[in-house]
């Protein structure tokens, strides 16, 4: 079967055969493929029958077969075995076929592997010889020598404790040529080799009399030390080796740590004081001044006082805190120098908030963020050498009310800088009239105060934004990454400046006698025009590039688009409406003027428009002109082909016959009063104070309806002669031809000019209407 590789057994019905399968089979493992073998004829699992089991028994199983297998049975059972083992004939050619180069290999190793243990044996042998001499002579060594070996040990210790005496004899004089050539850490080390013998010895009188020797001269060293010690001149150096010697002569640790800070603590306070002084002389707005640079007074402070103190914890930890062994004592020195940093470190801290304090500067702060940055960056070190002191939190913190003071400021200025832009455009829209010329064009005007406050705003953005480069080491800081850009920059910057503009525009609008009674009509109209640009564009585009350069990574509430952009509106609002009040009430002082100073009774019969009604249309007509430079037209209802002339029906004599025939004829069969009553109740209601729309039309027909009510009203206090309603005519039809225009819907003028006439009719001792004609040639020629 081995013979004929071609014939292939049936593969089993699960998929392809699974190669090396007798491995696993001689090796014991589990292989599904093996369960199937012998397929029926399988008999118990393990026993003698099983013949994939190890304890199979050929007869056993042979017997079994035919005692209880059909001849088909047995057949077909042949039949499946002749299959499974040219199966396994196969799967062993093809493992040796698959594994022939490294069968080849291991021979070949194997048989390298038995000359190497050939060479290896007849030289294990060859030491083992070797070794065995060695051993041999060592021993015959050793027998010979033994009676010298015992003497030569007992002279060398007579010889090391010879030496030893001779060292402790030599000892004082030693120490003394120690001390002549400042030697100081040769004598200790001299004498604390020696200290321990003297002390046990004593008791004898030769060893009493060095031990008292040496205590003398190393107590006029210590004294020497200690003068070293508190000498001013000396470098951190020298007092590192002074204290360090004191140590080892037993000195007090807690008396030289209280010494070493109170040396460290006069050297540190003299620099403060340098500090201090420097400060007192520096001038408050000086910040050009060298002497009160900033970056400069934080660069001594880093330099001089912040690294010498950063030098004494270094000295001092090595001394007392890091020692080997120190225990209890480098825990009672290390509460010692903590308590010593932050002690000078706050006073230190004063002067430099005293000196951020000084800086008022609104202009580029580079400087301030620069000295921030060293200053900060110099207490990371000192953190680094004492992590249990507060200083770089401190410091931490003076950057941190360093920066919302600056933004404090810059708020303040953006506040002024905006006051100043509205006293420039007073003033400009002040000068040409006292110079009798044209006032300026508001639409420049709003231009350029719109430009100014953008500008301002972007410097200033530019400015805070020093605070979080990334160059900056304290930018890192979560209040810088979070805080500072939400509630510093946005919210109590931008947004505290948005809010105080409309803070601001509102106090305009304040009643007459306070801060609004003053303030030009011409400034109501450009703030509200600001406000309103505010709302639709200004804020969303301030805040976005707000939040652009700011990349706010706190989660905390801030103030919406909308709600800024509803204030501003509500502010622009309030500004136009009470524009269109001042406006209303400047034409309706001329008016009530007109009507209280004349006397309408004995007044002559009219020739001419009076002069009040002119203006009163000139006023107008510069009111249209300037309202239109800052709002769009707006929308009228239609008009007719000639409102002039139509509009005049109001007083024509068909209709005038119809309402004021009953006031003067004796046969009136009804009341007049009664008659305009029942024609108001049909009329549409006039709402005067109404606010006003964001469109030149809105504003010209609420400034046209309270002039136009006030003159109504100031009718209806006077008694007219026959001329004074003829007056009143002329006057009325004299608006009505301009006056249509302006408003939104001429119907408005025709009403209520139409209610004067009437008034005036209704007041009139003789109603005597003018004839129609007669009025056009009037207005015509006026």
């Amino acid at each position: 079967m081995a013979a004929q590789p071609a014939e292939r057994g049936p593969e089993p019905p699960g998929g392809k055969r699974r190669p090396h399968g007798m491995l696993k089979l001689y090796y014991g493992l589990p292989d599904s493929s093996a369960e199937n073998l012998a397929g029926p004829a399988r008999g118990e699992l393990g026993g003698p029958t099983d013949i994939n089991g190890p304890h199979f028994d050929p007869e056993v199983f042979l017997t079994k077969m035919r005692k209880e297998c059909p001849l088909a049975h047995l057949m077909d059972c042949e039949t499946d075995m002749v299959k499974q083992i040219r199966a396994l004939d196969s799967d062993m050619q093809t493992l040796v076929y698959e594994n022939y180069n490294k069968f080849i290999s291991a021979t070949d190793t194997i048989r390298k592997m038995k000359n190497d243990f050939k060479k290896m044996e007849d030289e294990m042998d060859c030491l083992a010889a070797n070794m065995a001499v060695i051993t041999e002579f060592s021993a015959s060594i050793s027998c010979t020598l033994q009676d010298q070996h015992e003497q030569i040990t007992k002279l060398s210790g007579v010889h090391t404790l010879l030496r030893k005496l001779q060292f402790l004899f030599e000892l004082p004089a030693r120490l003394t040529k120690c001390v002549e050539l400042e030697a100081y850490a040769q004598a200790v080390r001299y004498y604390s080799k020696a200290r321990s013998i003297l002390h046990q010895y004593q008791h004898m009188p030769s060893f009493r009399g060095i031990q008292d020797d040496c205590q003398k001269i190393m107590a006029d060293l210590a004294q020497k030390l200690r003068e070293k010690f508190r000498d001013g001149g000396s470098d951190a150096k020298d007092l590192a080796e002074c204290v360090e010697l004191l140590l080892q002569l037993g000195e007090p640790a807690e008396e030289l740590c209280d010494e070493f800070l109170s040396h460290a603590r006069s050297r540190l306070e003299a620099e403060l004081q340098t500090l201090e002084a420097e400060l007192g002389d520096g001038q408050p707005l000086g910040i050009s001044s060298p002497a009160t640079d900033i970056l400069e007074f934080t660069d001594r402070g880093c330099n001089s006082f912040v690294s010498n103190m950063c030098l004494v914890i270094a000295s001092y930890q090595e001394l007392f805190v890091n020692r080997e062994g120190a225990g209890e004592i480098a825990l009672m020195a290390h509460d010692k120098l903590v308590a010593f940093v932050d002690g000078l470190m706050g006073r230190y801290f004063a002067l430099v908030e005293r000196r951020i304090q000084l800086e008022r500067g609104l202009g580029d702060n580079s400087l301030l963020v620069r000295a921030l940055d060293r200053f900060h960056r110099r207490l990371q070190a000192l953190a680094k050498l004492l992590p249990a002191s507060q200083a770089a939190a401190e410091g931490t913190e003076i950057v941190v009310r360093a920066a919302k003071e600056r933004i404090r400021q810059y708020l303040q200025a953006l506040q002024s800088f905006y006051v100043d832009c509205l006293t420039d455009v007073r003033q400009s829209l002040a000068a040409p009239r006292l110079m009798g010329k044209d006032s300026p064009n508001l639409a420049e005007l709003l231009g350029t105060i719109s430009a100014s406050i953008l500008n301002q705003i972007k410097s200033v953005l530019t400015y805070v934004h020093l605070f979080t480069a990334k160059d900056i080491t304290f930018s890192n800081k979560p209040y810088f990454k979070g805080e500072f850009c939400s509630q510093g920059v946005r919210e109590g910057l931008i947004v505290s400046f948005i809010k105080s503009i409309c803070q601001t525009a509102r106090q305009f609008c304040e009643s007459t006698g306070d801060k609004g009674g003053s303030t030009p009509p011409a400034l109501l109209l450009l703030l509200s025009r600001l406000c309103l640009d505010y709302e639709t564009s200004t804020i969303s585009y301030i805040l976005t590039l707000t939040d652009e350069q700011f990349l706010v990574q706190d989660h905390s509430p801030v103030t919406p688009v909308t709600g800024l952009c509803t204030e501003a509106r509500e502010a622009a609002q309030k500004l136009l409406n009470h524009y269109v009040k001042v406006q209303g009430l400047i034409i309706s002082q001329m008016l009530r003027k007109s009507v209280e100073t004349r006397d309408w009774i004995t007044t002559i019969e009219p020739r001419n428009v009076r002069a009040v009604m002119k203006r009163v249309v000139e006023d107008a007509t510069t009111i249209d002109v300037q309202v239109g430079l800052l709002y769009e037209e707006g929308v009228r209802k239609a008009q007719s082909s000639d409102s002039s002339k139509r509009t005049f029906s109001v007083y024509s004599s068909s209709r005038q016959q119809s309402r004021y025939a009953p006031s003067y004829t004796p046969s009136a069969p009804m009341d007049t009063n009664l008659l305009s009553n029942i024609q108001k109740l049909f009329s549409e209601r006039i709402d005067i104070f109404s606010p006003a729309e964001f469109n030149k039309v809105s504003v010209l027909t609420g400034i046209i309806k309270i002039s136009l009510k006030t003159f109504l009203e100031c009718v209806r206090l006077r008694t007219f002669g026959r001329f004074g309603l003829q007056q009143i005519q002329v006057d009325c039809y004299y608006l009505q031809l301009y006056l249509w225009r302006f408003v939104s819907d001429e119907n408005l003028v025709h009403f209520l000019l139409d209610e004067i006439v009437g008034s005036t009719a209704h007041r009139c001792l003789d109603p005597v209407p003018m004839e129609q004609s007669v009025i056009e040639v009037i207005c015509e020629r006026g």
